[in-house]
């Protein structure tokens, strides 16, 4: 009688297993610094706007020091897409309120890849000497891909964006905010490696330091960590002799207005008579108070983006109220409006409305926002999501030239909401002659988010890196008038009909950051270059002196 032997079920061991509290532990060991990347991308989204927690960026930086030193280039742009998920994700949820958290996660885990990819070069260079600085500069150029690419770039959510309160802001009046960004990065990495070279000089007290000797390196070492910490602080109160609000060009009195807008959400174009009708009415009432002595009399008024979307050169209606508005008031108005289409091309504009004369100057918008005022890949996308680029029924042109228009004697710039992200297009206001800055909004559909702090601590940044007064008119945001120190002297609630008057001074001197234009950012992506080169050669030199 023969026997059939029943086959095993258990797992062939293939050698002692450790217990399962150590696998426990080694896998916890391994999940650190993915964790703790993650944690810095969020200390670093919390030191933005509307919270006045500036000093977080710093921690934030050293956090992501301390997860990639040592690290290799490919660990490294895990941990660095970790920590950009932490910091964007939060960040940008503004961008899903009305339309769902599919183009808020897209635009989030995009725009973390830059930071990956910066956090690979981050390891990479970690091991050199001074790699606070060659970190800081891959930072930064990181930014400065973010803000070209794709579909034109989005520069939202540069470091310096969330330093309007900080200690570091006069660097933007020194080289903008790559000089900046670079300021807060650098100090941040900086304490990481101070803390590092401390408690090394602490475990080698007994070591001999004679010259040569491994004690007098580590100290070497200490002493350069310590001044990559002390040069972007003492370089941002040189540079404080940079930020003036004197009155160069005397002063002007300028009002801005915001109407608010019927309901909230992306609707509120079904009503835009309406929109139009309350930015006529608060104008109104700023014209009743002016003649009663409560306000002074305005020499221009400024009105947000899309504060009209009836165009005012066909619609005769929206032209009279319009007329109605600058007569009352007696100055002239910027108005923001929606002009074009249906067979001629469509632009966001501002226009000089002339209380006298009417419309007497443009200005269209030339940073338009992918998906938002022109739709990308549009055949594409409309196969997996019709109803989604039926949003954007129809595409905005870009305009050509930057927009200073000449108010009651006052050359007053403009930079059209999405505009004020981008270095370039403030910029050019002010060496086109612009000695006080707009930056008209509309923020309605992204109800009571923090995107309008967000954009309100551009502006300021703004105006300290080119110094001078900024005006935000908002339809139903938080409106504001910045003087040129950075500081918010006047600002409106949310979704709440206002208008602002103040005095404000006008300035023509031009910063070294205005002078300087892009020159500060290619040079920090050229001092990244240097940095992966130098690192590239160390390795390749290592491995060939190895056999490897």
């Amino acid at each position: 009688m023969s026997t059939t032997k029943t086959p095993t079920t258990e797992p062939e061991q293939l050698g002692p297993q450790p217990p399962a509290p150590a696998r426990l532990r080694a896998l916890a060991h391994r999940l650190v610094r993915p964790a703790v990347a993650a944690v810095g991308g969020v200390l670093l989204y919390l030191s933005f706007p509307p919270r006045p927690l500036w000093w977080l960026a710093l921690l934030a930086f050293a956090v992501l020091g301390w997860v990639l030193r040592g690290r290799t280039w490919k660990a490294g742009l895990g941990l660095g897409y970790l920590f950009g998920l932490g910091f964007l994700l939060p960040l940008l949820v503004w961008t899903g309120v009305e339309v769902g958290p599919g183009p808020w996660l897209g635009l989030a885990a995009i725009e973390a890849l830059f930071i990956g990819v910066a956090g690979a070069g981050m390891a990479a260079v970690s091991r050199l000497p001074l790699w606070p600085v060659w970190s800081a500069a891959l930072w930064i150029a990181a930014e400065a891909a973010r803000a070209r690419a794709p579909f034109g770039g989005f520069p939202w959510g540069k470091v310096a964006f969330g330093q309007a309160d900080g200690t570091f802001l006069p660097l933007a009046a020194l080289g903008g905010t790559p000089v900046l960004g670079f300021g807060v990065a650098l100090c941040g990495f900086g304490l990481y490696e101070c803390l590092r070279q401390a408690l090394r000089l602490r475990g080698t007290a007994g070591v001999r330091t004679g010259a040569g000797g491994a004690g007098s390196v580590r100290k070497g070492a200490a002493a350069a960590a310590l001044l990559t910490v002390v040069v972007p602080v003492a370089a941002s109160f040189g540079a404080r002799g940079l930020v003036s609000d004197s009155a160069e060009d005397g002063t002007a009195t300028v009002a801005v207005i915001q109407g608010n807008v019927p309901r909230l959400g992306l609707d509120f174009n079904s009503q835009r008579r309406a929109v139009l009708d309350y930015h006529v009415r608060e104008t109104l009432r700023l014209a009743d108070r002016v003649r009663a002595g409560k306000e002074p009399q305005p020499d221009f008024v400024l009105w947000p983006e899309n504060s009209s979307d009836v165009d005012p050169f066909v619609d005769d209606d929206a032209r009279a109220v319009i007329d109605q508005a600058a007569k009352a008031v007696g100055a002239p108005i910027s108005v923001g409006a929606v002009v074009g289409g249906y067979g001629t091309k469509l632009y966001n504009e501002q226009v000089q409305w002339d209380p006298k004369l009417g419309p007497v100057a443009t200005y269209d918008k030339r940073q338009i926002q992918p998906f938002g005022e022109y739709m990308p890949l549009r055949g594409l996308i409309s196969t997996f999501a019709p109803g989604y680029t039926s949003m954007v029924r129809e595409d905005f042109s870009r305009g050509t030239k930057p927009g200073v228009f000449t108010m009651s004697g006052t050359k007053v710039g403009m930079a059209t909401c999405y505009e004020a992200a981008f270095d370039w297009a403030v910029r050019d206001t002010v060496t086109a002659g612009a000695q006080l800055i707009s930056v008209p909004s509309n923020n309605a559909t992204f109800d009571r988010s923090e995107m309008t702090y967000q954009q309100l601590a551009m502006s300021r940044v703004r105006a300290v890196e080119h110094s001078r007064t900024v005006t935000v008119p908002v339809t139903s945001g938080v409106s504001a008038v910045i003087m040129p120190d950075g500081k918010v002297v006047q600002k409106t609630a949310m979704f709440t009909p206002a208008s602002l008057v103040a005095k404000v001074p006008l300035r023509s001197s031009q910063t070294p950051a205005t002078k300087l234009g892009t020159l500060p950012e290619w040079a920090l992506v050229a001092v990244a270059a240097a940095g992966l080169a130098w690192a590239v050669t160390r390795t390749v030199r290592g491995r060939r002196g190895t056999g490897a």
